[in-house]
């Protein structure tokens, strides 16, 4: 027994905690939840917990539906939500086959394999997203629209303090369970929330998310208010992101930084850049993978549409940040598309391969975007090859699917089941009767 897994079966019988909650997610990032007796802790461990595949969304067929959840003793914490008595903790799992071979469809084994690739080349993969989200009064019945908590903007101090006083709670439960917090602030939009979780590995980041959006529903529903990621919920204002600084470290060394380079941005650093850019269409739909999240990307400001990078440019798809001197390994650059709806096990995938090729085909960085891109023409955007990012769910499926490195990303199983279940949403979608037709032709036609 390792010490990790000996420090879990102690510290649980030293605090006294009653449940443990296993927890993993589905293909689509869907948070799922298994709890435990500690008597069987070190069972599940040793073995793993069984379940039934074939019942998680896109895990496995009827006819091949035994699984196994291997809780990993790493991710421990007690969650501070439950209370202090009848304790309960949590633990991410991997998931296995009952021969003990990992699980094709588990998106968090698919980062895994992407993180061991990136390994074999030397490289280390490191994140730090700033996840928005919208906070409303309730959550309204179908077809109401939601009302905000505020109507105050972009890093302002409420009045009435409700903003800030989540953002004080959330960030406390998550501090406590071990998750560094860097920011927090009021976004743009009436209601809408940033909170900005600290760098870490990848596989670490992604586990913080998942954490980060239940501790977050759960603080929310504690003060009588609903919290929800979805990425644009009013036509009018700003939707949710999910921006993403990224670098790679090889050791102790920033593989991104290098003295007197434009921006200090380094050759590796540059054919990252060049490698998402280039594959920037096909992995559009791991990245923004709802319907609604293209209503976000449509809507201007600071939501990218365009595959194009800039230094400081936040109209961009990719951002350089602005060097800090004497701040080498703080290098990085910033990826603006992604939403915090997104599955981030798989999003972190695609991102890290995209880069990894362009290293290692060498992919020459396009010119710098300096302009506004929203404010440029699209014969403007063509004449300095700016390509457009897909509109709609339909086109991000249909760039997916040609994609040799998103399906090699995914494995067959996941991107197989991936591409179904977005074609059916957006058929689901396109048979829709909006409002906005009901207003505009019902009267006239």
């Amino acid at each position: 027994m390792d010490k990790q897994t000996e420090f879990v079966l102690r510290t649980i019988e030293e605090r006294d905690i009653r449940f443990i909650r296993l927890w993993f997610t589905d293909v689509l990032g869907t948070l799922k939840s298994v709890a435990i007796a500690p008597a069987e802790l070190e069972g599940a461990f040793e073995e793993g917990i069984g379940f039934d595949g074939s019942a998680i969304e896109g895990f496995a067929r009827v006819h091949e539906s035994d699984m196994l959840a291997k809780p990993d003793p790493s991710t421990f914490q007690v969650l501070p939500w439950r209370g202090d008595t009848n304790s309960v903790a949590r633990m991410f799992c991997d998931i296995h086959m009952p021969d003990g071979s990992n699980s094709y469809a588990d998106p968090r084994f698919v980062l895994k394999r992407a993180l061991s690739k990136a390994a074999d080349l030397g490289f280390t993969f490191y994140t730090h997203p700033e996840i928005e989200f919208f906070l409303f009064k309730e959550l309204p019945p179908s077809g109401v629209a939601p009302e905000p908590i505020d109507s105050v903007g972009y890093f302002d101090h409420s009045p009435s303090g409700k903003g800030h006083d989540f953002r004080r709670s959330a960030i406390t439960m998550l501090e406590a369970m071990g998750i560094s917090v860097e920011f927090s602030h009021h976004e743009g939009a009436p209601g809408q929330q940033e909170i900005d979780l600290r760098y870490a590995d990848a596989l670490t980041t992604a586990d913080n998310i998942m954490t980060f959006r239940t501790v977050v529903k759960e603080v929310a529903l504690q003060q009588g208010l609903y919290a929800s990621f979805m990425p644009k919920p009013f036509t009018q204002y700003p939707g949710s992101g999910m921006h993403t600084h990224m670098s790679l470290f090889e050791g102790d060394k920033n593989a991104f930084y290098e003295p007197g380079a434009a921006f200090q941005l380094s050759k590796v650093g540059k054919a990252f850049v060049a490698g998402i850019l280039h594959h920037a269409p096909e992995i559009t739909a791991v990245l923004n993978q709802w319907v609604n999240s293209y209503k976000r990307l449509a809507g201007g400001g600071e939501a990218p549409a365009h595959v194009c990078w800039g230094h400081n440019n936040r109209s961009a798809l990719i951002r350089v940040p602005m060097y800090k001197p004497g701040k080498g390994n703080s290098s990085r650059i910033e990826i603006r598309s992604l939403d915090s709806a997104t599955n981030p096990y798989l999003a972190f995938a695609v991102l890290l391969s995209a880069g990894l090729k362009g290293i290692e085909n060498d992919y020459p960085l396009p010119a710098e975007a300096e302009d506004n891109v929203w404010s440029l023409t699209d014969i403007e955007r063509t004449a300095l090859g700016i390509r457009p990012l897909p509109t709609s769910l339909s086109s991000a499926i249909s760039a997916m699917e040609e994609s040799e490195l998103v399906a090699e990303t995914l494995g067959e199983h996941v991107f197989d089941f991936f591409l179904r279940n977005k074609r059916a949403e957006w058929d689901e979608y396109r048979k829709q009767v909006t409002p906005l037709e009901l207003a505009k032709h019902l009267p006239i036609l």
